[in-house]
């Protein structure tokens, strides 16, 4: 599918930040608090269909989904019988125009003011930016994008369009929790922090395995829409559908992607410190290798391996560099001198923060936030709160995006924070895919010690499904 952008190179397009992309043809409808948004889903089951539930009292005038049989399936509990508080979901969806290509859908209908992306990683930036040179406003699920590549292509989009309202997936940004946590860290409550770890136990997915032979795709599922952009010829294998699909180097970002910008949100967001000038990524073997005890990659890289650790330098942050270490696998960091015996890192996944005067540990989405330092707890008393609260909180996300599109709220989390936050997760496997240290200028978007580590900062795409 040729768009109006085919003539910027990759270098060109990096540096400038995309700063010539066209406008798009179309713009946003004017929208007040007392209308409702015509809102339109892309995914429409599993996570897409939570997001959805809490948009019911919109107009849900379009769905698409390679799989309805699921979509359906996912609304029932194990007896068959539907789950409580999904009744108006299944409603609206019965009465919505069905898709199974969301090219399609955009070519057809054109009374949607706002799509909700809820695909595989590997569809994200297509859809929406189709959606948004359409004028039509857009929730993408997290990881943004796939690649570096794709979210400076959206940043640019919605430079160009700030009258469309963009918000990434992380929940957890909307949180009362973690807004208190903003506030803490930029209070000075544990001081000058030069050192941050974030680890999960993620993957929870196939993942550290080779690809299995396909086998023919169940009735129901369109299997060519669902590869999409996937520049690969790869058959149809239940290890890759619905949920297990994020283990996939074609198709997810593994559990960087998953659950990075649930947690490094909180320190890329309190301490502002750039883009990272440094990456390296150490993991368990990839699958494939020849050699058990190899970490050495591969000729094909399929599936991510099953455990990395991930080391980010950010040199330029205001007041001295910082030092971040993303653990998954669930691995956790090793324990600080002066951290309590009876205080337990959760396994599940969590922020520890280091600071000149203590620390400040939390759970994912930002929750439980725990101050460790003798005197701590008074000081954060005496720290005012500074951040909006998100009605709802993490569970008012989808429906701050709505006030926000109807001219009622800021939105929690554009674009404009959103893709820096997402360039830096994906730096991170672009350091797991290159398997070596990585310098990287961020004003050029480019590595500047390894030539052909930025193979990965973008992608092939199949015909037809071009960004």
């Amino acid at each position: 599918m040729a768009t109006p952008h085919t003539h910027l190179t990759r270098r060109g397009l990096l540096g400038a930040g995309a700063a010539t992309l066209a406008a798009p043809a179309f713009a946003a409808r004017p929208l007040s608090p007392s209308d409702k948004v015509n809102v339109a889903v892309i995914g429409a089951g599993g996570q897409g269909g939570v997001n959805m539930n809490k948009l019911t009292d919109q107009n849900i005038v379009a769905t698409c989904d390679v799989d309805y049989n699921a979509v359906w399936r996912g609304m029932l509990d194990k007896r068959s019988r539907l789950l409580p508080g999904r009744e108006a979901l299944r409603d609206a969806y019965d009465r919505a125009p069905a898709f199974s290509d969301y090219r399609k859908m955009f070519d057809t209908r054109k009374d949607i003011d706002a799509v909700l992306i809820a695909t595989p990683d590997h569809h994200h930036a297509v859809a929406a930016r189709m959606a948004m040179e359409r004028g039509i406003h857009v929730y993408v699920q997290k990881p943004l994008t796939y690649t570096v590549e794709e979210g400076r292509r959206l940043l640019a989009l919605a430079r160009q369009n700030p009258g469309l309202i963009t918000q990434m997936g992380n929940q957890g940004h909307s949180g009362d929790d973690g807004r208190r946590v903003i506030e803490l860290i930029r209070g000075g409550v544990i001081g000058k922090v030069t050192e941050v770890h974030v680890w999960t136990n993620r993957p929870v997915w196939p993942q550290g395995v080779a690809r299995p032979a396909p086998v023919p795709a169940p009735e129901g599922l369109d299997w060519q829409a669902w590869l999409g952009p996937a520049n690969v010829d790869w058959g149809y294998h239940p290890d890759y559908g619905h949920f297990n699909w994020r283990g996939w180097t074609p198709f997810g970002l593994g559990a960087l992607g998953d659950m990075g910008a649930h947690l490094m949100d909180f320190p890329i967001w309190a301490l502002e410190p750039g883009l990272p000038t440094r990456i390296e990524t150490r993991h368990s073997r990839w699958a494939g290798s020849s050699n058990l005890w190899s970490t050495r990659r591969p000729p094909e890289i399929t599936s991510f391996p099953l455990a990395s650790i991930t080391h980010y330098e950010f040199g330029k942050m205001k007041g001295g560099p910082l030092r971040l270490t993303w653990y998954d696998g669930g691995i956790l960091p090793a324990t600080p001198r002066n951290f309590p015996a009876d205080l337990k890192m959760n396994p599940d996944g969590g922020v520890l923060f280091v600071g000149s005067k203590g620390m400040l540990m939390h759970e994912t989405y930002g929750q439980k936030p725990t101050l460790i330092g003798e005197g701590l707890d008074a000081a954060a008393a005496r720290i005012p709160r500074s951040l909006p609260r998100i009605q709802g909180g993490i569970g008012g996300h989808e429906q701050n995006w709505i006030r926000a599109i109807r001219g009622e709220e800021k939105v929690s989390c554009p674009f404009e924070y959103a893709v820096p936050l997402n360039e830096t997760m994906v730096l991170g496997i672009v350091a797991l895919k290159a398997d070596a240290p990585l310098e990287y200028d961020a004003t050029a978007g480019r590595i500047t010690n390894n030539a052909d580590a930025n193979q990965y900062l973008t992608r092939p795409y199949r015909k037809g499904w071009e960004l």
